[in-house]
Protein backbone atom coordinates (compact mmCIF):
# COMPACT_ATOMS: atom_id res chain seq x y z
CA UNK A 1 0.00 0.00 0.00
CA UNK A 2 1.50 3.38 -0.43
CA UNK A 3 2.03 6.10 1.73
CA UNK A 4 1.47 8.91 0.03
CA UNK A 5 0.09 11.69 1.91
CA UNK A 6 -3.67 12.53 0.26
CA UNK A 7 -4.16 15.12 -2.07
CA UNK A 8 -4.79 18.42 -0.45
CA UNK A 9 -3.66 21.05 -3.08
CA UNK A 10 -6.59 22.94 -4.84
CA UNK A 11 -4.74 22.57 -8.73
CA UNK A 12 -3.89 18.68 -8.06
CA UNK A 13 -7.86 18.15 -6.51
CA UNK A 14 -9.45 20.37 -9.43
CA UNK A 15 -7.90 17.44 -12.05
CA UNK A 16 -7.99 14.57 -8.94
CA UNK A 17 -10.31 14.83 -6.33
CA UNK A 18 -12.90 11.78 -6.32
CA UNK A 19 -10.58 9.51 -9.14
CA UNK A 20 -10.52 6.46 -7.20
CA UNK A 21 -8.05 3.79 -6.90
CA UNK A 22 -5.89 3.25 -10.52
CA UNK A 23 -6.61 -0.01 -12.55
CA UNK A 24 -4.48 -1.01 -15.17
CA UNK A 25 -5.94 -0.13 -18.58
CA UNK A 26 -8.19 2.97 -17.44
CA UNK A 27 -7.69 5.72 -19.54
CA UNK A 28 -5.13 8.54 -17.87
CA UNK A 29 -7.34 11.32 -19.39
CA UNK A 30 -10.40 12.62 -18.79
CA UNK A 31 -12.78 10.29 -17.48
CA UNK A 32 -15.33 8.95 -19.28
CA UNK A 33 -19.22 10.09 -19.72
CA UNK A 34 -22.04 7.69 -18.40
CA UNK A 35 -24.75 9.06 -20.40
CA UNK A 36 -27.15 6.37 -19.70
CA UNK A 37 -30.45 8.10 -18.46
CA UNK A 38 -31.01 4.66 -16.37
CA UNK A 39 -29.46 1.74 -14.42
CA UNK A 40 -31.14 -0.97 -13.31
CA UNK A 41 -31.66 -3.91 -11.16
CA UNK A 42 -34.95 -5.36 -9.74
CA UNK A 43 -33.81 -4.67 -6.38
CA UNK A 44 -31.96 -1.53 -6.62
CA UNK A 45 -34.24 0.71 -5.12
CA UNK A 46 -37.99 1.01 -4.64
CA UNK A 47 -39.89 2.73 -7.22
CA UNK A 48 -40.06 5.86 -5.74
CA UNK A 49 -38.00 8.64 -5.07
CA UNK A 50 -39.22 8.64 -1.14
CA UNK A 51 -36.96 4.90 -0.60
CA UNK A 52 -33.99 6.76 -1.70
CA UNK A 53 -30.98 6.62 1.13
CA UNK A 54 -27.11 6.50 0.85
CA UNK A 55 -26.97 2.96 0.22
CA UNK A 56 -28.97 2.80 -3.25
CA UNK A 57 -26.51 2.41 -6.05
CA UNK A 58 -26.97 4.86 -9.12
CA UNK A 59 -30.75 3.71 -10.56
CA UNK A 60 -31.98 6.76 -12.49
CA UNK A 61 -29.74 9.88 -13.83
CA UNK A 62 -32.06 12.48 -12.45
CA UNK A 63 -31.43 10.72 -8.65
CA UNK A 64 -27.57 10.47 -9.68
CA UNK A 65 -25.34 9.49 -12.09
CA UNK A 66 -20.99 8.06 -12.03
CA UNK A 67 -20.04 11.39 -14.01
CA UNK A 68 -22.04 13.72 -12.26
CA UNK A 69 -20.77 12.08 -8.52
CA UNK A 70 -17.54 12.69 -9.86
CA UNK A 71 -18.24 16.11 -10.72
CA UNK A 72 -19.60 16.75 -7.04
CA UNK A 73 -16.78 14.82 -5.51
CA UNK A 74 -14.66 16.91 -6.91
CA UNK A 75 -16.70 20.41 -6.57
CA UNK A 76 -17.09 19.98 -2.21
CA UNK A 77 -13.48 18.61 -2.18
CA UNK A 78 -12.32 21.95 -3.53
CA UNK A 79 -14.61 24.20 -1.17
CA UNK A 80 -13.95 22.14 1.77
CA UNK A 81 -17.51 20.78 2.29
CA UNK A 82 -18.77 17.35 2.76
CA UNK A 83 -20.88 16.99 -0.24
CA UNK A 84 -22.11 18.73 -3.16
CA UNK A 85 -25.24 18.82 -5.71
CA UNK A 86 -25.20 19.39 -9.09
CA UNK A 87 -28.05 20.76 -11.09
CA UNK A 88 -28.58 21.70 -14.98
CA UNK A 89 -27.60 25.85 -14.12
CA UNK A 90 -27.36 28.10 -11.47
CA UNK A 91 -30.42 29.16 -11.17
CA UNK A 92 -31.82 25.61 -10.67
CA UNK A 93 -29.12 25.43 -7.78
CA UNK A 94 -30.65 28.29 -5.79
CA UNK A 95 -34.09 27.32 -6.60
CA UNK A 96 -33.92 24.26 -5.37
CA UNK A 97 -32.06 25.53 -2.24
CA UNK A 98 -34.35 28.10 -1.49
CA UNK A 99 -38.04 26.15 -2.09
CA UNK A 100 -35.68 23.36 -0.01
CA UNK A 101 -35.13 25.16 3.16
CA UNK A 102 -38.05 28.04 2.42
CA UNK A 103 -42.07 27.33 2.69
CA UNK A 104 -45.10 29.56 2.76
CA UNK A 105 -44.94 31.79 5.78
CA UNK A 106 -41.20 31.60 5.96
CA UNK A 107 -38.84 34.64 5.19
CA UNK A 108 -35.78 34.97 3.12
CA UNK A 109 -33.38 37.92 3.47
CA UNK A 110 -30.66 38.50 0.23
CA UNK A 111 -28.15 40.58 -1.29
CA UNK A 112 -30.28 43.35 -3.27
CA UNK A 113 -27.49 43.37 -5.51
CA UNK A 114 -27.26 39.88 -6.88
CA UNK A 115 -27.22 37.82 -10.23
CA UNK A 116 -30.82 39.58 -12.01
CA UNK A 117 -32.46 36.09 -12.17
CA UNK A 118 -31.97 35.78 -8.53
CA UNK A 119 -33.40 38.96 -7.75
CA UNK A 120 -36.68 38.59 -10.04
CA UNK A 121 -37.00 35.23 -8.43
CA UNK A 122 -37.70 36.86 -4.95
CA UNK A 123 -39.88 39.61 -5.94
CA UNK A 124 -41.96 38.07 -8.71
CA UNK A 125 -42.01 34.05 -7.83
CA UNK A 126 -41.04 33.78 -4.35
CA UNK A 127 -44.37 35.65 -3.03
CA UNK A 128 -46.70 33.23 -4.88
CA UNK A 129 -45.58 30.58 -2.61
CA UNK A 130 -45.73 32.40 0.46
CA UNK A 131 -42.50 33.48 0.96
CA UNK A 132 -41.36 36.51 1.56
CA UNK A 133 -38.09 37.91 0.32
CA UNK A 134 -36.49 41.28 1.75
CA UNK A 135 -33.93 42.54 -0.27
CA UNK A 136 -31.40 44.28 1.77
CA UNK A 137 -27.80 45.77 1.17
CA UNK A 138 -25.24 43.40 2.49
CA UNK A 139 -22.24 44.97 2.71
CA UNK A 140 -23.78 46.50 5.61
CA UNK A 141 -23.75 44.07 8.36
CA UNK A 142 -26.15 46.13 10.44
CA UNK A 143 -28.56 46.57 7.45
CA UNK A 144 -28.69 42.48 7.68
CA UNK A 145 -29.41 42.97 11.40
CA UNK A 146 -31.98 45.08 10.94
CA UNK A 147 -33.83 42.93 8.10
CA UNK A 148 -33.87 39.65 10.56
CA UNK A 149 -37.08 38.47 11.58
CA UNK A 150 -38.32 35.57 13.75
CA UNK A 151 -39.46 33.55 11.03
CA UNK A 152 -36.20 34.44 8.95
CA UNK A 153 -34.87 30.78 7.80
CA UNK A 154 -32.59 31.58 4.98
CA UNK A 155 -30.04 34.65 4.17
CA UNK A 156 -28.78 34.63 0.56
CA UNK A 157 -25.65 36.84 -0.32
CA UNK A 158 -23.25 37.12 -3.34
CA UNK A 159 -20.13 38.72 -2.79
CA UNK A 160 -18.54 39.88 -5.07
CA UNK A 161 -22.37 41.04 -6.26
CA UNK A 162 -22.88 40.96 -9.95
CA UNK A 163 -22.32 43.56 -11.59
CA UNK A 164 -21.29 46.27 -9.44
CA UNK A 165 -18.52 43.62 -7.10
CA UNK A 166 -19.77 45.11 -4.28
CA UNK A 167 -18.55 42.51 -1.22
CA UNK A 168 -20.63 41.35 1.52
CA UNK A 169 -18.19 40.20 5.08
CA UNK A 170 -19.27 36.18 4.87
CA UNK A 171 -18.38 35.89 8.52
CA UNK A 172 -20.42 38.78 9.73
CA UNK A 173 -23.16 38.07 8.10
CA UNK A 174 -22.94 34.40 9.22
CA UNK A 175 -22.83 35.32 12.60
CA UNK A 176 -25.97 37.63 12.48
CA UNK A 177 -28.03 34.65 10.05
CA UNK A 178 -26.79 31.94 13.04
CA UNK A 179 -27.48 34.04 16.26
CA UNK A 180 -30.99 34.46 14.19
CA UNK A 181 -31.56 30.77 13.95
CA UNK A 182 -31.42 31.33 10.20
CA UNK A 183 -28.69 29.09 7.67
CA UNK A 184 -26.23 31.29 5.39
CA UNK A 185 -25.82 30.65 1.75
CA UNK A 186 -23.32 32.18 -0.26
CA UNK A 187 -22.97 32.76 -4.54
CA UNK A 188 -19.28 32.70 -4.58
CA UNK A 189 -19.66 32.53 -8.66
CA UNK A 190 -17.48 35.14 -9.13
CA UNK A 191 -14.53 34.04 -6.59
CA UNK A 192 -14.74 30.26 -7.37
CA UNK A 193 -13.57 27.88 -5.20
CA UNK A 194 -10.01 28.94 -5.65
CA UNK A 195 -10.41 32.90 -4.60
CA UNK A 196 -12.91 32.28 -1.65
CA UNK A 197 -14.39 29.56 1.09
CA UNK A 198 -17.20 30.45 2.14
CA UNK A 199 -18.02 27.62 4.27
CA UNK A 200 -15.32 28.06 6.17
CA UNK A 201 -16.00 31.60 6.46
CA UNK A 202 -19.19 29.99 8.62
CA UNK A 203 -21.81 29.98 5.72
CA UNK A 204 -24.00 26.77 5.48
CA UNK A 205 -24.09 26.63 1.83
CA UNK A 206 -21.94 27.43 -0.98
CA UNK A 207 -23.40 27.77 -4.46
CA UNK A 208 -21.96 28.27 -7.90
CA UNK A 209 -22.96 28.77 -11.30
CA UNK A 210 -20.80 26.23 -12.98
CA UNK A 211 -21.79 28.02 -16.00
CA UNK A 212 -18.81 30.57 -15.30
CA UNK A 213 -15.55 30.08 -14.15
CA UNK A 214 -15.36 26.22 -12.88
CA UNK A 215 -16.27 25.31 -16.67
CA UNK A 216 -14.66 28.21 -18.36
CA UNK A 217 -15.13 27.81 -21.90
CA UNK A 218 -18.56 29.19 -22.24
CA UNK A 219 -19.90 25.55 -23.64
CA UNK A 220 -21.90 24.32 -20.85
CA UNK A 221 -24.98 25.29 -17.95
CA UNK A 222 -24.03 24.04 -14.88
CA UNK A 223 -24.87 24.92 -11.36
CA UNK A 224 -23.89 23.35 -7.98
CA UNK A 225 -24.86 23.64 -4.33
CA UNK A 226 -22.14 22.58 -1.49
CA UNK A 227 -22.67 22.20 2.17
CA UNK A 228 -22.81 19.25 4.89
CA UNK A 229 -23.69 15.61 4.06
CA UNK A 230 -27.17 15.46 5.36
CA UNK A 231 -28.25 19.18 4.52
CA UNK A 232 -27.03 18.10 0.59
CA UNK A 233 -29.14 14.48 1.04
CA UNK A 234 -32.06 16.32 1.88
CA UNK A 235 -31.95 18.77 -0.89
CA UNK A 236 -31.58 15.79 -3.40
CA UNK A 237 -34.42 13.49 -2.06
CA UNK A 238 -36.65 17.14 -1.51
CA UNK A 239 -35.45 19.38 -5.03
CA UNK A 240 -33.04 17.69 -7.19
CA UNK A 241 -35.33 14.80 -7.66
CA UNK A 242 -39.12 16.30 -7.23
CA UNK A 243 -38.30 19.67 -9.11
CA UNK A 244 -36.16 18.06 -11.73
CA UNK A 245 -33.47 20.80 -12.34
CA UNK A 246 -30.67 17.78 -13.07
CA UNK A 247 -27.72 18.28 -14.72
CA UNK A 248 -26.97 16.33 -18.12
CA UNK A 249 -24.19 13.91 -18.28
CA UNK A 250 -22.47 15.24 -21.19
CA UNK A 251 -22.57 19.17 -19.13
CA UNK A 252 -20.66 17.71 -16.31
CA UNK A 253 -18.34 15.87 -18.41
CA UNK A 254 -17.47 19.20 -20.05
CA UNK A 255 -17.58 20.80 -16.47
CA UNK A 256 -15.13 18.25 -15.33
CA UNK A 257 -12.99 18.98 -18.36
CA UNK A 258 -12.54 22.89 -17.19
CA UNK A 259 -12.34 22.61 -13.93
CA UNK A 260 -8.62 20.49 -14.68
CA UNK A 261 -7.56 24.13 -15.67
CA UNK A 262 -9.27 26.18 -13.18
CA UNK A 263 -6.27 26.65 -11.21
CA UNK A 264 -4.34 28.30 -13.64
CA UNK A 265 -6.95 30.16 -15.59
CA UNK A 266 -7.46 31.71 -12.29
CA UNK A 267 -3.93 33.10 -12.23
CA UNK A 268 -4.03 34.22 -15.63
CA UNK A 269 -7.68 36.00 -15.17
CA UNK A 270 -6.32 37.83 -11.91
CA UNK A 271 -3.19 38.77 -13.59
CA UNK A 272 -4.92 40.50 -16.38
CA UNK A 273 -7.89 42.33 -14.65
CA UNK A 274 -4.98 43.78 -12.56
CA UNK A 275 -3.08 45.12 -15.69
CA UNK A 276 -6.42 46.41 -17.73
CA UNK A 277 -8.11 48.02 -13.93
CA UNK A 278 -4.64 50.00 -14.08
CA UNK A 279 -5.45 51.20 -17.34
CA UNK A 280 -9.41 52.05 -17.04
CA UNK A 281 -8.57 53.97 -14.17
CA UNK A 282 -6.48 56.27 -15.79
CA UNK A 283 -8.49 56.38 -18.95
CA UNK A 284 -10.22 60.04 -19.50
CA UNK A 285 -13.47 58.57 -20.60
CA UNK A 286 -14.10 56.02 -17.66
CA UNK A 287 -15.69 57.19 -14.58
CA UNK A 288 -14.86 54.77 -11.95
CA UNK A 289 -13.56 51.02 -12.12
CA UNK A 290 -14.13 48.18 -9.32
CA UNK A 291 -12.02 44.92 -8.93
CA UNK A 292 -11.85 43.50 -5.37
CA UNK A 293 -7.84 43.16 -6.18
CA UNK A 294 -7.35 47.18 -6.37
CA UNK A 295 -6.65 49.43 -3.88
CA UNK A 296 -8.98 51.71 -5.62
CA UNK A 297 -11.88 49.23 -4.73
CA UNK A 298 -13.26 51.15 -1.66
CA UNK A 299 -13.84 47.52 0.46
CA UNK A 300 -10.42 46.48 -0.87
CA UNK A 301 -9.29 45.56 2.82
CA UNK A 302 -12.29 42.63 3.23
CA UNK A 303 -11.35 41.36 -0.34
CA UNK A 304 -7.91 41.20 0.94
CA UNK A 305 -9.20 39.54 4.27
CA UNK A 306 -11.56 36.90 2.76
CA UNK A 307 -10.70 36.44 -0.50
CA UNK A 308 -7.13 34.61 -1.95
CA UNK A 309 -7.91 35.23 -5.93
CA UNK A 310 -9.92 38.12 -6.35
CA UNK A 311 -10.83 36.75 -10.15
CA UNK A 312 -10.94 38.20 -13.54
CA UNK A 313 -14.58 40.55 -13.45
CA UNK A 314 -14.71 44.16 -13.47
CA UNK A 315 -17.00 46.48 -13.45
CA UNK A 316 -16.42 49.92 -14.97
CA UNK A 317 -18.51 53.22 -15.57
CA UNK A 318 -17.95 56.24 -18.41
CA UNK A 319 -18.09 59.47 -17.83
CA UNK A 320 -20.38 60.53 -20.54
CA UNK A 321 -22.82 59.12 -22.25
CA UNK A 322 -22.73 55.26 -21.31
CA UNK A 323 -25.15 53.90 -24.11
CA UNK A 324 -23.17 55.87 -26.73
CA UNK A 325 -19.56 54.48 -25.88
CA UNK A 326 -21.58 50.86 -25.47
CA UNK A 327 -22.53 51.17 -29.37
CA UNK A 328 -19.12 52.77 -29.93
CA UNK A 329 -17.34 49.50 -28.26
CA UNK A 330 -20.03 46.87 -29.48
CA UNK A 331 -19.13 47.91 -32.93
CA UNK A 332 -15.16 48.67 -32.50
CA UNK A 333 -14.01 45.95 -30.01
CA UNK A 334 -11.78 43.23 -32.14
CA UNK A 335 -10.41 40.98 -29.74
CA UNK A 336 -12.66 41.78 -26.76
CA UNK A 337 -16.58 40.03 -27.44
CA UNK A 338 -19.39 42.70 -26.72
CA UNK A 339 -21.67 39.91 -25.15
CA UNK A 340 -23.09 38.89 -22.19
CA UNK A 341 -21.98 36.12 -19.50
CA UNK A 342 -18.45 36.13 -17.74
CA UNK A 343 -15.63 33.61 -16.97
CA UNK A 344 -15.00 32.41 -19.90
CA UNK A 345 -11.20 32.07 -22.00
CA UNK A 346 -12.05 34.99 -23.90
CA UNK A 347 -13.02 38.21 -22.92
CA UNK A 348 -16.57 39.52 -22.65
CA UNK A 349 -17.73 43.11 -22.04
CA UNK A 350 -21.41 43.80 -21.85
CA UNK A 351 -23.20 47.86 -20.82
CA UNK A 352 -25.69 47.22 -18.04
CA UNK A 353 -27.94 50.94 -18.18
CA UNK A 354 -28.49 51.76 -14.12
CA UNK A 355 -31.95 52.71 -15.15
CA UNK A 356 -33.21 49.41 -16.80
CA UNK A 357 -31.98 46.93 -13.97
CA UNK A 358 -33.46 48.91 -11.44
CA UNK A 359 -36.45 49.13 -12.67
CA UNK A 360 -36.94 45.33 -14.16
CA UNK A 361 -34.85 43.42 -11.12
CA UNK A 362 -33.88 44.80 -8.38
CA UNK A 363 -36.67 47.42 -7.74
CA UNK A 364 -34.35 49.72 -5.66
CA UNK A 365 -35.83 53.27 -4.35
CA UNK A 366 -34.40 56.05 -2.17
CA UNK A 367 -31.31 55.88 -0.49
CA UNK A 368 -30.79 52.44 -2.32
CA UNK A 369 -31.11 53.57 -5.93
CA UNK A 370 -28.68 56.21 -4.77
CA UNK A 371 -26.53 54.22 -3.68
CA UNK A 372 -26.56 51.80 -6.38
CA UNK A 373 -25.88 54.80 -9.05
CA UNK A 374 -22.96 56.47 -6.55
CA UNK A 375 -21.33 52.31 -8.39
CA UNK A 376 -22.29 52.51 -11.79
CA UNK A 377 -23.22 55.60 -12.81
CA UNK A 378 -25.94 55.40 -15.60
CA UNK A 379 -24.84 52.18 -16.30
CA UNK A 380 -21.70 49.72 -15.68
CA UNK A 381 -19.84 47.90 -18.10
CA UNK A 382 -19.15 44.47 -16.95
CA UNK A 383 -15.87 42.97 -17.89
CA UNK A 384 -14.96 39.44 -17.90
CA UNK A 385 -11.56 39.48 -18.66
CA UNK A 386 -10.32 36.99 -20.54
CA UNK A 387 -7.09 34.48 -21.19
CA UNK A 388 -5.42 36.75 -24.17
CA UNK A 389 -2.23 38.62 -23.87
CA UNK A 390 -2.77 41.51 -21.28
CA UNK A 391 -1.26 44.20 -23.61
CA UNK A 392 -3.92 42.72 -26.49
CA UNK A 393 -6.55 43.54 -24.44
CA UNK A 394 -5.55 46.83 -23.87
CA UNK A 395 -4.60 47.27 -27.14
CA UNK A 396 -7.97 47.04 -28.20
CA UNK A 397 -9.88 48.60 -25.16
CA UNK A 398 -7.52 51.62 -26.12
CA UNK A 399 -8.62 51.80 -29.98
CA UNK A 400 -12.22 51.22 -29.56
CA UNK A 401 -12.38 53.46 -26.72
CA UNK A 402 -11.01 56.56 -28.86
Amino acid sequence: MSDQKPVSHEATLALHAGAGQRHIGEPASAPPMMATSFFTHPDAVGFSANDLNEAVPHFYTRWSNPTLELLETRLAALEGGEAALSFASGMAAICALILNRLGSGDHLVLSNVCYAGVAELAHDILPKHGIAATPVDTSNPEAVAAAMRPNTKLVHIETPANPILRLSDVAAVAEIARSGGAELSVDATIATPLGMKPLALGADYVVHSLTKYICGHGDALGGAVIGRQDRIAALRKGSLIHLGGSLSPFAAWLILRGMETLAPRMVMHEANARRVEAFLADHPKVRSVFWPGSSRHPQHNLAARQMRNFSGLLAFSAKADGGALARRLAERLQVVSYAVSLGKTKSLLFYIPTDDILRSSFHLEGEEACSYRDWAGDGVFRFSVGLEDQDDIIADLDQALG
